[in-house]
């Protein structure tokens, strides 16, 4: 999966004039937590609300309403914005992106063709794709369970779960207590819980966790 198959697009951008206040309304209509700033068509910046909540005056100030929307009108996206913007492309691998964001606690990324925006990938794209991994929007039996890691093991546990009729609509794998093991995550139908315990167990190190959702 690519971030191109997954980025928000078309983008909405703003201009590094922008006043600040106009920026916010603008992401508040529009239901936007950050946004790149462009100029002459290039990325020169990136802005989030919370970088233009910041900047606004508190609410405990002693200025008129008429002395603050002076003040908010002389301060521009470009006094605020970050210019030193991490970005993607279309091609970049999806885990790729999310490990960009993570290690640089950011929440969201430009993705550039040529020099221009052409959509943004955010952590809110990567959490739709977590929940179509894990089969959250479907119903089925959930199951956590410890495997040894060694060639074939999760070969011989889906071959059981299809044997006592199951369906995978997830099938996930991460590192478990120790090098030796893997903690595997999967969601199937047509197969109860209490069937898939009997099936599973023989294969397993232990079973961590088994429902219906």
């Amino acid at each position: 999966m690519l971030v191109g198959e997954r980025m928000s697009k078309p983008v909405i951008h703003i201009s590094p004039d922008l006043p600040i206040n106009e920026a916010l309304n603008l992401m508040k209509r529009e239901r936007i937590r950050r946004t790149p700033v462009v100029q002459d068509g290039k990325l020169v910046g990136i802005v989030s609300d919370k970088d233009l909540l910041n900047a606004s005056p508190s609410p405990a100030t002693s200025l008129s309403v008429w002395e603050m929307n002076y003040l908010l009108s002389k301060i521009t996206v470009k006094d605020v914005m970050t210019r030193k913007v991490l970005t993607v492309s279309e091609d970049t691998p999806i885990e790729e992106a999310a490990r960009i964001m993570a290690d640089n606690k950011i929440g969201g990324m430009p993705v550039v063709k040529d020099g221009e925006v052409v959509g943004i990938i955010t952590e809110t794209d990567l959490f739709k794709i977590l929940l179509e991994m894990m089969g959250a929007r479907e119903k089925g039996v959930r199951v956590t369970a410890e495997i040894h890691d060694q060639p074939g093991v999760l070969a011989a546990l889906t071959k059981v779960v299809f044997e006592a009729g199951g369906n995978f609509i997830a099938l996930n794998q991460v590192g478990g207590s120790s090098s030796a093991n893997r903690l595997a995550t999967f969601k199937v139908t047509g197969v109860s819980a209490d069937a898939l315990r009997t099936a599973i167990s023989p294969l397993v190190d232990r079973i961590i966790d088994i429902r219906s959702a």
